[in-house]
């Protein structure tokens, strides 16, 4: 290696942006939900002082991750801080709406804790919740290493700044992708393998609605592909397995892929 290459290297590590880790960021995170929902900790608390006390902790401690996130020099990252856990009784309504439709809509879920402990879909939609919250308040970075680190553990590819109605179930969960500017209303269902994408990536459609909007009441079933900003999912619509699909649907429409299945005699 020659002395050009390591002046390269070297110039990329004294202009790289100074960034907590995605260990400090996503255990804060997880911290956050865990108070939360004690089904996710063994720790517990007795009195209101006790969580008042947490909760301060939990806000000094998202306020130094923002401030040790030099992608933002003039962010007023304190009252950042402060307005996320302003709306945190907020947040902590939705999710439970969240673990209300999951446990509804699945009949092998046997409890809340259940849900909440163990399904893949509920996490994913706990870290997405969050990083929303983060990304309204205009944070930078955090939310999407928040969002990647859920997709990472479940296989569910949420982006930030997707809008998602509550009552959300996703059920199994594996291989969805929404992408940034899919727009969900409320009791949508979403099993494994859906896409919410675009119809294009390029570039200079990164500030266009790209992604399709999906209205209440909505169910996709595995492997659906729903592409394009202008594409509207009609309110209490059934979306098959495996269709493909870039036009717009109305209200109450059953839309399913038409295969041809052959079953073949084993030879003699």
């Amino acid at each position: 290696m020659n002395d050009e290459f390591y002046r390269q290297i070297l110039n990329k590590q004294q202009l790289a942006e100074a960034v907590p880790s995605n260990k400090e960021i996503t255990a804060w995170a997880m911290q956050v939900i865990r108070l939360l929902f004690p089904e996710q900790s063994k720790r517990v608390f007795i009195s209101i002082g006790q969580l008042q006390d947490e909760f301060a902790k939990l806000q000094d401690e998202l306020l130094h991750i923002m401030d040790a996130t030099k992608a933002c020099s003039d962010c007023d990252n304190r009252e950042r801080a402060k307005s996320f856990f302003e709306h945190l009784p907020e947040l902590y309504r939705i999710l439970n709406t969240d673990i209300q439709a999951i446990f509804n809509g699945d009949p092998a879920a046997r409890s809340e804790f259940e849900v909440i402990r163990t399904y893949p879909g509920f996490f994913a939609i706990s870290f997405y919740r969050m990083a929303h919250a983060l990304y309204k308040n205009d944070v930078p970075l955090i939310p999407r290493i928040l969002t990647e680190y859920a997709h990472s553990k479940t296989g569910i590819d949420i982006h930030p700044a997707a809008a998602i109605g509550e009552y959300f179930y996703i059920d199994h969960g594996t291989g969805i992708v929404i992408g940034e500017t899919s727009q969900i209303g409320k009791n949508v269902k979403l099993y494994q393998g859906v896409t919410l994408g675009a119809l294009s990536v390029a570039k200079y459609m990164a500030d266009t609605k790209r992604h399709p909007t999906v209205e209440d009441d909505v169910v996709i079933y595995s492997g659906a592909t729903i592409l394009g900003g202008d594409t509207v999912i009609g309110h209490d619509s059934v979306i098959g397995g495996n269709v493909w699909l870039t036009k717009s649907v109305q209200p109450h429409s059953r839309v399913y892929h038409d295969s041809l299945v052959k079953v073949l005699k084993k030879a003699e």
